[in-house]
């Protein structure tokens, strides 16, 4: 008789072999097919909602490795909180104006952008976004994430760009937007002003030039010295090119400078003559200008030197020494070269002192044609020649250059400068807005936590917001202003016109259409009172576009709400959208669109590199995807503190793909025990339970109460290393070892088999429900295969979290640790051997055990204790009787293991008397023989 095939062996269709690059796009289009996401929600439709706001990517080009964890971290999120009885609607989003868009539009172009209307420009880049929303949606889906997919919202929308204006008239009706001409940040290569959520630091190699600044002979005598002497300030920059917009020389009011004679120097541009520096930085100094020989004069108080007039290096005009708290001493002289038209701090202090805001660079970076000298060159260019110019004319001290972190702008990669034009800006001290923003931050909670400290000082530091952009893919500025007197002109039914023109027809109506149209052909400046009115030209900073959409999507959406409990994006965002739709909502609504920031890090190679395609080290996701399966890719995800940056590589992919098989085979082990249990039926209740079955489910209470902290923490990687520690240490190793022969050899439904089957089947089923927020693919998957009970939800999805039962009991609990540490040492010695050639199969094995009495008190099981070992005989003795046996580390056990003298069952493989006392079967144990009867 074959006796394999009277074994209650596992029958399932759980696949062994995932194959999931196969079978997930199958389970999603399955997910679409049966409105997985409708269902969801249907059944959450009373529920409290909880609203994660999606940050919109950009539509342009394919999702990349940091986009994959962005979507993941969020439906981990969702998910966890739709498990935890929220209802948890997701909106996806994408940004769709601004400058990438635009530059690939024009690439495809060529010259012939020029032949083509704003309009028409602007259709093109709305097909561009489009085209790549369509490509971006299936690649975000193919995660696993669940969400409104079909109905997304889009910055580009009519309805979206309507509202985008709607909020800016807000601010404009608040009084807090102006136009100024100051200082920003500025892309000579995409020819638009930037803001500071635009601007990126990388290194940079520039000019590092020492120069002197004659003073007037009117004020020597201020310094006690005659019309006669030749004295000069002494300036340090790293922009020569801004010398030509120099006003200025700026001193710090309270720090000590000091006049200094030079009597011999090894610099053919210093002889006997006088400097005036910090003297704090004079000893650095003497080495940098090669001053052999010296006196110091004086001191003097910055507060003594206000007034002191310079001459300008080449030109023939003033340069005043002005104060200003700015000044720093950590490099330089101490004397900051000042051009108001060209530096922030520079234009504050260049306020207070009545300074013309002179900015000789026009929109590409080239001098004007009416700048003295270097008329029509371009500033790089002109860099060498103003250094060649101030050594020749005898004012340069030092020539050097320097690698620094400098501005570059974050789309085409290139340094940017700070130029002085005309700008719309949103204040930031009009309606309190900075002092709001700052109390805000306070309320928010932020995690990591450090993510406070990073956008309080990014707000308290800022500058007003500079919102208009130079070009043509966004959304305009939809507001008229007077040639004349340069008054804004926007009345409240104007507002409504244009708003009304935006929805029926998107921005776009603002090109198409004459201001007539708008305005009537009589209005009126209300300042001047002049007829010449005209539509302003800029857009928006797409910052703003996406900063209103927790008004023009949370606020219009009625599956949401406003305010929403979280954003969850990068940690860069403290810049960008957190920053942009804090300022926004703040100046519009008086608080925060959102109650709590979640950040992650960057994604970086194996060796913790940043990836760039230049140094070969980019990991696309449908790479891994198309290979292992996203499931992979959630799990990685998980696996990592995305709290610091997130390493990925082959070996750290390869090392997970191992953690998910083993996971699996675990999930599939457990299907094949239950496959024959009905949960309606065959339930054992608690109290009946073995104790080996209450001390596995004891330890699940415990795991699950892990894992729900963690989740509610955010600390997804506390999941990973919890759940796969329970699958490989608490079951695969331990429980399920133990009970194999339980479940396959006992009779199908004795008390002992059904009391391991209820147990199972419970961890089986709560199992797919604690990591489905996951591992949504196999908790899936695993829910298809359990068997069927009443109540059971049709998608995992559906279901609750399980409680966390307390079936604490520490006695029981004691006594099954005791007997885990006692059967570690027992294995070590089977080990041993085993080695030694002296058993095969532990159920070969007859092992005597030494034990203190306390220890052999509690080695007791309900189905024989030398089951719990897996060795077919046991016997215990007092330690102290037991001579040349392997014994543990801290001497409390001793084990002597030897082959078993007994027959072996065909059909359980045990080593037991009983083998052949039933003549009907003389080759089974008496127990396997009952089994089958």
């Amino acid at each position: 008789m074959d006796y394999k095939s009277t074994l209650n062996l596992p029958e399932t269709g759980f696949p062994m072999k995932a194959s999931l690059s196969v079978r997930e796009p199958e389970r999603i289009k399955k997910w679409d097919e049966e409105n997985a996401y409708s269902k969801i929600m249907k059944k959450r439709e009373n529920c409290e909602k909880y609203i994660l706001h999606d940050g919109p990517p950009y539509a342009n080009g394919h999702i990349h490795i940091g986009h994959a964890l962005n979507k993941i971290l969020k439906d981990f999120v969702v998910k966890v909180k739709s498990f935890e009885g929220y209802q948890t609607p997701y909106i996806p989003g994408w940004d769709c104006h601004g400058l990438p868009i635009e530059h690939q539009v024009d690439k495809k172009l060529g010259s012939k952008k020029h032949e083509l209307s704003k309009s028409q420009i602007r259709k093109l880049c709305r097909e561009y976004a489009t085209e790549f929303i369509n490509i971006q949606r299936e690649e975000f889906k193919r995660l696993g994430g669940f969400g409104d997919w079909d109905n997304p919202y889009i910055t580009m929308d009519h309805v979206y760009e309507a509202k985008t204006l709607e909020e800016l008239y807000r601010f404009f009706n608040n009084g807090g937007v102006y136009k100024g001409s100051k200082p920003v940040y500025w892309c000579t290569s995409c020819v638009t002003a930037l803001a500071e959520a635009e601007v990126e630091y990388d290194n940079h190699t520039s000019h590092s030039i020492y120069v002197k600044f004659p003073v007037r002979d009117t004020d020597k005598a201020r310094l006690g010295l005659g019309a006669s002497d030749k004295i000069s300030s002494v300036i340090w920059t790293t922009t020569p090119w801004t010398l030509p917009a120099n006003l200025a020389v700026c001193v710090h009011p309270d720090f000590v400078y000091t006049l200094v004679k030079i009597t011999e120097a090894d610099n053919k541009n210093l002889g006997n003559e006088y400097i005036i520096v910090a003297e704090e930085l004079l000893e650095k100094l003497l080495g940098e200008f090669k001053i052999t020989a010296y006196e110091k004069v004086k001191t003097f108080k910055g507060a003594d030197l206000e007034g002191i007039k310079n001459k300008h290096p080449f030109y023939d005009r003033d340069s005043a020494i002005i104060l200003g708290d700015h000044v720093t001493l950590e490099a330089g002289t101490g004397l900051v070269h000042t051009a108001p038209g060209h530096g922030q701090e520079d234009y504050v202090v260049g306020l207070k002192y009545g300074l013309e805001v002179l900015n000789p660079v026009d929109d590409y970076g080239v001098f004007k044609k009416d700048t003295e000298i270097f008329a029509g060159e371009h500033i790089n260019k002109a860099n060498p020649k103003i250094v060649e110019l101030l050594d020749e004319t005898g004012v340069l001290l030092s020539h050097g250059k320097i690698e620094h972190s400098y501005p570059h702008c974050w789309r085409c990669k290139n340094p940017v400068i700070f130029r002085a034009t005309p700008q719309w800006f949103i204040s930031m001290e009009t309606n309190d807005l900075r002092k709001k923003a700052l109390d805000e931050i306070k309320r928010v909670q932020w995690v990591p936590a450090w993510g406070q400290n990073r956008i309080n000082a990014m707000i308290e530091h800022r500058p007003d917001w500079c919102i208009s952009r130079q070009r043509t893919w966004g959304v305009p500025i939809a507001v008229f202003t007077c040639q004349d007197c340069d008054e804004v002109y926007i009345p409240k039914d104007v507002q409504e016109k244009v708003l009304s023109a935006f929805r029926e027809h998107g921005a776009d109506a603002w090109f198409d259409m004459e201001a007539e149209e708008f305005i009537g052909k009589d209005a009126k400046c209300p300042k001047c009172g002049g007829g010449r009115l005209k539509k302003e030209t800029d857009i928006l900073d797409v910052w703003f576009d996406s900063g209103v959409s927790h008004s023009a999507v949370c606020e219009e959406r009625k599956e949401l709400g406003w305010p929403v409990n979280m954003y969850l994006e990068g940690s860069d965002q403290h810049r960008g959208w957190f920053h942009s739709t804090l300022l926004e909502s703040v100046g519009t609504r008086g608080r925060a669109p959102y109650d709590e920031i979640l950040t992650h890090g960057f994604v970086v190679d194996g060796k913790g590199r940043k990836m760039s395609k230049s140094s070969g080290n980019v990991v696309a996701p449908n790479e891994i995807i198309n290979k292992y399966g996203a499931e992979v890719l959630r799990l990685w995800v998980s696996a990592e503190d995305y709290s610091e940056d997130i390493r990925i590589s082959d070996d750290i992919v390869s090392r997970l793909v191992e953690s998910y098989r083993k996971i699996r085979n675990t999930a599939r082990y457990l299907l094949g025990v239950i496959s024959d249990f009905n949960p309606d039926t065959d339930m054992v209740e608690y109290d009946k339970l073995p104790d080996l079955d209450k001390y596995a489910l004891i330890r699940w209470q415990a795991v699950k109460e892990r894992i729900y902290s963690a989740y509610d923490r955010y600390q997804f990687h506390v999941f990973y290393h919890t759940f796969l520690n329970f699958c490989i240490n608490d079951l695969s190793s331990f429980y399920l070892d133990i009970i194999k022969d339980r479940v396959y050899s006992y009779k199908k439904d004795s008390h002992l088999r059904r009391s391991a089957q209820t147990v199972l089947f419970t961890i089986t089923k709560e199992m797919s429900t604690v990591m489905a927020p996951i591992l949504s693919f196999t908790a899936d998957e695993i829910w298809e295969f359990i068997p069927g009970w009443s109540g059971k939800c049709e998608l995992v999805f559906e279901e609750l979290f399980p409680k966390v039962l307390n079936l604490r009991d520490e006695k029981l609990e004691a006594k099954w640790n005791r007997i885990i540490e006692i059967r570690k040492e027992v294995n070590k010695a089977l080990e041993l051997a085993r080695a030694e050639k002296v058993i095969g199969h532990s159920l070969g094995a007859k092992v005597i055990v030494g034990l203190s009495e306390a220890d052999r008190a509690i080695m007791t099981a309900d189905e024989g204790i030398e089951k719990i070992f897996i060795v077919s005989e046991l016997e215990l003795a007092e330690i102290s009787t037991i001579e040349g046996a392997y014994t543990s580390e801290d001497k409390t056990v001793k084990v002597i293991a030897s082959a078993s003298a007994n027959r072996k069952c065909e059909r359980c493989w045990c080593q037991v008397p009983t083998v052949g006392a039933n003549p009907e079967h003389p080759t089974i144990c008496a127990r396997c023989a009952e089994a089958i009867s």
